[in-house]
């Protein structure tokens, strides 16, 4: 299954909207009965889970579901009704190359100098030659592409996960990842600098959010449906395979240490 869809850049107003949003919900929200330490499976099954807000969160998937139905759904379908396929991906590569300094930048914070000149290249090539990202020519000459980001810079820090939450149209997160999001939205994205500095992009932002959206729930839209079919709980698969899919992309696609084996 391809990653859970996350969305990493997005306007500051946006994120800050949102993100705030949720951080007072979950502050008024109650949280889930911790089990007795009496009960060690409950227990045990409870601290894995790492989602002391469900019953704010599982709130939360529902209202997303609605949206998901009532807007995004239509919108995706009349998207891939006027875009071919061949369209629709380089609009996704042209995307992913807009996000190129956040990796970049990502990627020297974490001292992966040999991935970071592979971004930086990457982003050379198909902005000069594949007229502005909107053709791969990087992993044509065999560069190729990966996806870092603030959150994904904390966790190689040894900074903890903390809970599991589920914010509407960003889809599954954690705090930690939720935090990453909001550094690489305010400090690290080029655009948000640009537009500060002008004063005159807040309209190409939008734009570029409402862009961004539709490309990547058209892209996981099928995956996460085939999830949800062969699921008796959805929240908690979904859960389950994002945290999952995050632990491998905190370790760049390398095998879990040997110890996840033995638990």
């Amino acid at each position: 299954m391809k990653s859970i869809p996350r969305f990493p850049i997005f306007h500051s107003l946006a994120v800050a909207r949102i993100l705030g949003a949720f951080l007072l919900m979950a502050t008024l929200s109650a949280c889930a009965t911790k089990p007795p330490a009496s009960n060690p499976m409950a227990l045990a099954a409870y601290e894995e889970a790492n989602d002391p807000l469900e019953p704010m969160n599982r709130t939360m998937f529902k209202v997303d579901a609605g949206i998901d139905h009532v807007l995004v759904r239509p919108v995706v379908k009349g998207y891939r009704a006027v875009v071919p396929d061949a369209g629709r991906q380089h609009i996704d590569t042209f995307i992913n190359n807009l996000r190129s300094p956040i990796t970049f930048v990502n990627d020297v914070l974490q001292g992966q100098i040999r991935r970071a000149s592979i971004t930086l290249g990457r982003m050379v090539v198909n902005t000069g030659m594949g007229f502005f990202g909107f053709w791969d020519v990087g992993e044509k000459l065999g560069l190729e592409s990966h996806s870092e980001d603030f959150g994904q810079t904390l966790a190689v820090w040894g900074v903890p996960d903390g809970p599991y939450v589920y914010v509407p149209l960003l889809g599954p997160s954690t705090f930690r990842d939720g935090f990453g999001l909001a550094v690489d939205s305010f400090l690290i994205d080029p655009w948000e600098w640009y537009s500060r500095g002008t004063g005159s992009l807040d309209w190409v932002q939008w734009a570029y959010l409402g862009t961004t959206l539709v490309d990547k729930k058209d892209a996981y839209q099928d995956a996460l449906d085939e999830l949800k079919k062969s699921s008796l709980d959805y929240y908690s698969a979904l859960r389950s395979s994002y945290r999952q899919i995050r632990a491998k992309e905190i370790r760049n696609g390398a095998p879990p240490p040997l110890e996840d084996f033995d638990q």
